[in-house]
């Protein structure tokens, strides 16, 4: 019973440290503009949700043709970037973005999903 208690004092440390509830959600604001503005401006991505109902902690999205599946899954695969395949039922790929993954780490996928528009 020690163990939880533990690590949920280390992670109010670490929230404290960054600066707090509000600091955490501005930088998960951030990554979750940082990606969308790809989706909504790249023309080898498609978003699923609704720009109104998009959540910052998971963005899904899926590639405008099949084509780019192979060398988009190399590159991420590449790059360290594992487990972003989408729900089953759904397909396509979802980014967690959840509080302990950080700003630079969504901009490797960013970066990825711009360099598949510079060789489509």
């Amino acid at each position: 019973a020690v163990f939880p208690v533990y690590t949920s004092m280390l992670t109010l440390e670490w929230l404290k440290n960054l600066g707090g509830i509000d600091a955490i959600a501005e930088i998960n604001d951030k990554k979750a503009q940082l990606i969308y503005s790809e989706i909504d401006l790249n023309p080898v991505f498609e978003g699923y949700a609704a720009k109104e109902d998009r959540s910052t902690m998971n963005a899904t999205f899926n590639l405008t043709d099949e084509k780019f599946k192979a060398p988009f899954d190399a590159m991420c695969k590449e790059a360290g970037i594992v487990g972003i395949n989408g729900h089953r039922s759904v397909g396509g790929y979802r980014a967690s973005m959840y509080n302990a993954l950080s700003l630079e780490s969504v901009g490797v996928l960013v970066d990825i999903m711009s360099e598949m528009e510079r060789k489509s």
